[in-house]
């Protein structure tokens, strides 16, 4: 019976929540949002963007707090408060270059930035 249900909750999820979204399709849906202007909060695309970061992040912080404990160094280092917005996201984001975006995760683009920013000294 379990196999049943995971099997139906599979068929039933769409494709794009199994796969990572790109730095390309981020941008584009990012890039779209901007023209929205304030109305651009309440859009479904907003919501899924947003999760997209922070998913990214939590994974993010995973792997450096593993790192950690095997008594290695993470890739970044945050101070006890830190944060990160949007604008540098998307700053960062458009730096890469656009033959790049294709083949770059959201994480690994959000790796980059965190190392840049918050390095281990």
């Amino acid at each position: 019976m379990k196999k049943l249900v995971l099997g139906a909750l599979l068929v039933a999820l769409p494709l794009g929540a199994l796969q990572a979204m790109n730095v390309a399709t981020f941008m584009q849906k990012a890039d779209a949002l901007e023209k929205k202007g304030m109305t651009a909060l309440f859009s479904s695309d907003y919501r899924l963007l947003k999760s997209e970061v922070v998913n990214a992040s939590k994974l993010l912080r995973a792997e450096r707090l593993a790192a950690e404990r095997a008594g290695r160094r993470g890739f970044y280092c945050p101070p006890a408060k830190s944060g990160i917005k949007s604008n540098e996201i998307l700053a960062h984001f458009r730096a890469i270059p656009a033959a790049q975006r294709q083949r770059i995760e959201v994480k690994d683009g959000l790796r980059g930035l965190l190392a840049r920013k918050l390095p281990c000294r």
